[in-house]
């Protein structure tokens, strides 16, 4: 399926969608595909709930308090019921695959619907009845959605995610992904850079490569295996369809992260030097019983060969804190591993059991709730510290940033991110979203540096 209408399509005669997206870029993503899937069925997108005959909610099962706020929308989901006759609800996803017939239980939902069967919706949707609540979660080892365009929700015409892989095989022991989101299969390259080469062709500058684990990517080509495909030559194939288009990737595994994936990025000017690579903890000994499959020092030496080799790389990270058994060692080991490191930025959280993992039938949360708060909070005030460290690197730098629009604090201003990722602030002179301009950072905060134009 090859478009050249990748924006949803505004048709008031048409039923009307509603979506609602939680969680990752790979939820992102997916609500592309659902929307191209359901706008070849005859269905236009709406962000206004209180005209849509459908309302989708495509969730995440990650941790405990984003499936909470999806049961709350849900309830305000059941009153636009009430309201109007015939109004359906579905919820798809993580969420979907992970509770199954809970979500059917008395929430007035008419649709579950896992990740792999999108292309189901439009068959669940003509069978529903008031009576009769659908439900499809069987997961594939073949879908990849490779044959299908994504309609692209997002506003300005700059940036697109690309799923390039699906699933995960790593089991981690805190992570639900394997069980919502079934094994990794990894999809053709050929239907990657063509949806790329359509993105740059259709205005985009800047693509982003997703995958739960991109360094495992592996397309292996039935004509002879000199024709197989690895994550590095995936990154070149679409750097190469223009300079002018950035390539970014996200998540990649520690255990996986190559030589010859960090060699590539060095190779091309539009690979961008950021690499998202989570850490989880800083103990190897809380990091064998997540099952990361990698050490403390296996961790650093990666960092210093991407420094070694890319020394303007930007690395950002994951963190959790009160995983099961940490002692305070653990999280002291945690925090040096931050100093030592210096990450840009991070996500950090609580640890939250999630049913059904490993951890949750071989380790008791003994950690209290008020240690993990404790313990998170020195996470995050260190991080603030290292984030500021980081972006004082950058003071004299001149970087070429991609503008995303107008300052959120000044209209006289635009903002932008460097190829390292990071979010850079500068004046103004008539510039719109797509362009690209050339400044020198002449001053920062933890999460912005402030730059001038160079002429």
């Amino acid at each position: 399926m090859h478009r050249t209408d990748i924006r949803p399509i505004i048709d008031e005669k048409r039923p009307k969608i509603y979506i609602e997206t939680y969680g990752c870029q790979m939820n992102v993503n997916d609500s592309e595909v659902i929307l191209s899937i359901l706008q070849d069925e005859g269905y236009a997108l709406t962000e206004n709930m209180d005209e849509a005959d459908v309302i989708l909610a495509n969730t995440c099962s990650i941790r405990d308090n984003a499936e909470q706020r999806i049961w709350g929308r849900i309830d305000q989901f059941r009153l636009q019921k009430r309201k109007r006759q015939g109004v359906v609800i579905g919820i798809v996803g993580c969420m979907a695959e992970r509770l199954k017939d809970k979500l059917l239980e008395g929430h007035e939902v008419d649709i579950v619907a896992g990740p792999d069967s999108y292309r189901s919706l439009p068959a669940l949707l003509r069978a529903v009845t008031p009576d009769t609540p659908q439900i499809n979660v069987l997961l594939s080892h073949e879908e990849t959605y490779a044959d299908i365009s994504p309609v692209r929700m997002d506003r300005n015409g700059v940036s697109a995610f690309i799923s390039i892989m699906r699933g995960c095989n790593n089991v981690c022991s805190y992570c639900v992904v394997p069980y919502t989101r079934g094994a990794e299969r990894s999809r053709d390259p050929q239907t990657i850079v063509r949806e790329a080469q359509q993105l740059f062709d259709c205005g985009y500058k800047e693509v982003t490569l997703l995958g739960q684990n991109v360094d495992s990517y592996y397309w292996k080509d039935a004509s002879g295996a000199d024709k197989d495909v690895n994550f590095a030559q995936l990154l070149e194939m679409v750097a190469k369809i223009s300079p002018e288009l950035r390539v970014r990737f996200s998540t990649s595994h520690p255990k996986d992260i190559s030589d010859e994936v960090i060699y590539t990025m060095a190779m091309y000017g539009n690979i961008c030097r950021h690499i998202h690579l989570p850490v989880q903890s800083g103990s190897s000994a809380m990091l064998e019983k997540m099952r990361r499959k990698y050490d403390r020092e296996w961790y650093l030496e990666r960092v210093r060969k991407i420094r070694s080799v890319i020394p303007d790389c930007g690395i950002t990270t994951d963190v959790i804190a009160g995983f099961c058994g940490e002692t305070a060692q653990d999280h002291a080991d945690t925090l040096s591993l931050m100093e030592e490191v210096v990450f840009d930025s991070a996500f950090m959280f609580a640890y939250s059991e999630r049913p059904g993992t490993l951890a949750s039938r071989k380790y008791p949360d003994d950690i209290p709730y008020e240690v993990k708060t404790e313990r998170l909070n020195e996470i995050i005030a260190l991080q603030g510290r290292m984030s500021l460290k980081s972006n004082e690197k950058e003071i004299g730098r001149r970087l070429k940033v991609l503008v995303e629009g107008a300052s959120k604090k000044n209209a006289e201003e635009l903002c932008g991110r460097a190829s390292s990722n990071k979010m850079c602030v500068f004046p103004s002179r008539g510039e719109k979203a797509g362009d690209y301009c050339e400044v020198e950072v002449v001053s920062v905060t933890s999460a912005t540096l402030i730059c001038k134009r160079i002429d």
